[in-house]
């Protein structure tokens, strides 16, 4: 798979396709389209009593769109336990064009001045396609997938894509779908629009924790 556009890119997503290389100096992509797909159901969404205790403590600074491409660079680099990744040049060129189009978004955890962790995704109608999160704090990660889901919730999205379940995830409510099912989802979610929400006020925050389930 060569010369992909951003509007090639997005079309792939609405039919349920993702690219992915075998690792981040591999020039070649590839479309992914798995028999099961994770997701994380926006409504039956858990979050640990530790990271709840985190989150309200206001550890860490969240923002928004304000440095996709130090996101995406990050959640390619060479991590303990994992020194390879799926994100080679093109797809940080394809994607921050994307974010540049207002179809890609991502979230940052700050601490001190210093970006300590984050997330990125696509958006189509009311489809939040997350791609890939990164940490280098405790915790980090997962207090920008919570902030996240709330950003969606409040704008009315209808799915959160995750591709694939982990351990990571599974702590959420994250489940897996089979190909048909998923791709159900996805077309119910591509007849809405949903416009995604930079700014969360601390009274939004604290409605969506309360109405979250808590997990030990």
């Amino acid at each position: 798979m060569s010369k992909l556009t951003p509007e090639i890119l997005l079309r792939a997503y609405a039919i349920g396709l993702f690219p992915m290389a075998e690792h981040r100096n591999d020039a070649t992509l590839y479309w992914i389209d798995p028999e099961t797909r994770g997701i994380l159901p926006l409504n039956k969404f858990h979050i640990p009593r530790r990271l709840r205790r985190t989150i309200r403590a206001g550890t860490y600074h969240i923002r928004c769109n304000t440095a996709f491409e130090d996101v995406i660079r990050a959640c390619s680099a060479p991590r303990k336990g994992n020194n390879e990744s799926w994100i080679n040049e093109e797809i940080v060129s394809l994607y921050t064009e994307l974010h540049g189009m207002g179809r890609a978004h991502c979230v940052e955890t700050w601490h001190h001045g210093k970006l300590v962790g984050g997330l990125y995704g696509v958006v189509l109608g009311a489809a939040f396609f997350g791609e890939s999160m990164f940490s280098e704090e405790r915790d980090a990660s997962k207090v920008a997938l919570v902030h996240l889901v709330a950003r969606l919730k409040k704008s009315e999205f209808r799915l959160l894509d995750t591709q694939f379940i982990t351990e990571h995830l599974s702590q959420f409510g994250g489940v897996e779908l089979p190909r048909a099912g998923y791709r159900q989802i996805l077309s119910s979610a591509l007849d809405v629009s949903a416009v995604f929400q930079n700014e969360l006020s601390y009274s939004e925050l604290e409605t969506f924790l309360q109405s979250t389930t808590q997990t030990s």
